[in-house]
């Protein structure tokens, strides 16, 4: 008895349920990017970005790369390098290891152009973390860069791993096409 329940039970588990299945996540393709050189706004650096960002000059030292589609900005920073060489790159490796309680990873991806005078780093946050992508450039005598991706959403990796994925590839293009002035 026991054993024709048992079996009827494993019989009624291994049925296939023809219920129908919750619909998957979105696919997000994105156009291949157009790439525009920046206007002469600013007297520091010039570089290519997206076409499908909007520009936005805050003042001299600041600018924002907004992507409304994906609802992510590119925040960039410029400091006069005075001395203080040590003291900036000292920061900008700090401020992406102060998402490690939500990331997984941090890798760096460094940056040498010797022709264009153009060095730095690529982190890309992999978790939850508030910021994807973070960045600095410089040619170690006067100009610095610094640049952070966020999304005005939820920090859920799986999620946005799309549009970040498409957007390294952007912050990647920006970095090789930056000249310094």
């Amino acid at each position: 008895m026991r054993i024709s329940i048992l079996l009827s039970l494993i019989f009624m588990g291994c049925a296939s349920n023809s219920q129908p299945k919750p619909m998957g996540y979105l696919r997000l393709d994105y156009p291949a990017p157009n790439y525009l050189q920046t206007k002469e706004r600013s007297t520091f650096f010039s570089f290519e970005f997206n076409s499908l960002a909007k520009m936005k000059q805050d003042n001299r030292f600041a600018s924002r790369l907004i992507y409304p589609e994906m609802k992510a900005t590119l925040y960039l920073n410029y400091v006069t390098i005075n001395k203080n060489l040590d003291s900036l790159l000292n920061d900008a490796y700090k401020m992406p290891y102060k998402h490690i309680s939500k990331a997984e990873a941090i890798p760096e991806k460094l940056f040498t152009n010797k022709q264009k005078k153009v060095y730095g780093t690529l982190f890309s946050i992999v978790g939850n973390a508030a910021s994807q992508h973070q960045f600095f450039l410089t040619d170690s005598i006067k100009h610095f860069l610094v640049g952070s991706l966020y999304f005005y959403a939820k920090p859920n990796y799986d999620s946005i791993y799309p549009a970040a994925h498409y957007l390294e590839k952007d912050i990647s293009h920006l970095m090789e096409s930056l000249k310094w002035k």
